[in-house]
């Protein structure tokens, strides 16, 4: 070394050089092709794997690699799913009924009078009397509910506060308990909107964002949360979404059955004190309003489609009430079963019907009386849409505002006429 010229030992510095450049490349390479991949590079392999095989599912033992890449995915999902629970768990509240119940005190009697003869034998003789005794506050319902503003707006079931006499509170996530009042009990859906009484806390309350409802499709994630029982607060249940747009008739509150219709079908478990919580999509955000079970199945449960609900949750936050418009008919939606039962014309359409006990068709005084539609009438489209099974007329009048003036195509004895109306205040 003490021999090298200057020259051989620049020479030297830049084969050393090279030769560790080298390695490193080489070293870096290696550790980038053993690295993990991300997550959904991982779920987008493992579904294309799927996809590729012809009868939709694995028949062959996972090689190592590939058992770990499904394991990453279901980490995955699980994770994801705990994330929303754990950021939503603080909106999702039970809402809880209380009234004031007279205390029923019983006391025994002797009927016979103490002198009379009947009395001397029979002393002990003794009938039960009831008396009331003051009154005591119970809690007589619950149910669930949620945020869905910072400033303590919550939205919930009409049917979990629909007895105007009660008084209502919420039971939050840790357990601090606040009054609410009832700003309005919606007359159309299943709904209420509720405000938490006083101050909200520092930095508000936690709202649940809203999601599309009509972006949401079968076999989709669905995340239930609520009261389940009325006794276990705050219970997760998962599943999917099973079914769109159907109409049931939902029995159980203190005012009647009532007919829900588009609402969305699940097979996550919805038990009875769930009714007001949100169901949830991946992204955390409420799709539905969890409304009622089918009685004698499982895991049948459905919810109100938060779209339908979004209008009038603002008209309530704004103007303290609910306003829907109506035309005043009784009628049945046209299918084709029911065009040749019937022996209808079309096989779409409204068909104007007297009511089940007798009711009248149209009603009086309403928009459709004083138009001029009758019973028998076949309303074809409203505004310009068809309507079908995609577009029931009660949901294109529930697209519209009080005061709107909508022309209707109707079929009347064989020809078509156009009708035009002003959309009144359903009462």
């Amino acid at each position: 070394m003490e021999n090298m010229t200057k020259h051989q030992l620049v020479l030297l510095v830049l084969l050393v050089s090279f030769v560790t450049a080298l390695v490193t490349g080489i070293v870096a390479v290696t550790l980038m092709d053993r690295a993990p991949q991300p997550i959904t590079q991982t779920i987008q392999r493992v579904v294309e794997r799927v996809v590729d095989k012809s009868v939709g599912v694995i028949t062959e033992p996972l090689k190592k690699d590939e058992k770990r890449e499904l394991e990453t995915a279901a980490l995955a999902r699980d994770l994801l799913i705990a994330d929303i629970v754990r950021r939503v768990s603080p909106a999702v509240v039970s809402v809880v009924a209380t009234k004031d119940i007279p205390v029923i005190e019983q006391y025994f009697i002797n009927p016979f009078p103490e002198d009379d003869l009947f009395g001397q034998f029979f002393q002990e003789f003794r009938i039960p009397q009831y008396r009331q005794k003051g009154l005591e506050q119970r809690q007589i319902s619950s149910g669930s509910g949620f945020f869905v503003s910072s400033d303590g707006f919550l939205l919930t079931n009409r049917h979990v506060v629909e007895d105007p006499s009660a008084e209502y509170s919420i039971i939050m996530n840790d357990q601090k308990k606040l009054k609410v009042k009832v700003v309005a009990r919606d007359s159309v859906n299943d709904m209420a909107v509720l405000k938490a009484s006083g101050a909200p806390p520092t930095g508000g309350f936690t709202p649940i964002s809203l999601g599309d409802s009509d972006a949401v499709s079968i076999g989709q994630t669905a995340i239930a949360i609520g009261n389940a029982l009325g006794e276990f607060q705050n219970t997760v249940s998962v599943g999917v979404i099973s079914g769109l747009r159907r109409t049931l008739v939902a029995s159980g509150a203190a005012s009647g059955p009532e007919e829900l219709s588009e609402v969305l079908q699940t097979d996550a478990a919805i038990n009875p004190g769930n009714s007001g919580g949100p169901i949830l999509n991946l992204k955390g955000e409420v799709i539905g309003l969890n409304t009622a079970i089918a009685q004698g199945a499982e895991n049948i449960g459905f919810a109100i489609p938060i779209n339908q609900l979004k209008r009038a949750l603002e008209e309530a936050k704004t103007s303290g009430k609910i306003v829907y418009p109506y035309i005043g008919v009784r009628y049945v939606l046209i299918t084709a079963e029911l065009k040749e039962k019937a022996k209808l014309p079309v096989n779409y359409g409204a068909l104007v019907v007297v009511g089940q006990s007798g009711e009248p068709a149209v009603l009086l005084n309403s928009p459709a009386s004083k138009a001029g539609i009758k019973e028998e009438d076949i309303i074809l489209e409203f505004g310009g849409i068809k309507i079908d099974r995609n577009n029931p007329l009660n949901k294109l009048i529930l697209q519209r505002r009080v005061g709107d003036k909508v022309t209707l195509k109707i079929l009347r004895s064989g020809k078509e006429v156009n009708i035009e109306l002003a959309l009144e205040e359903r009462k």
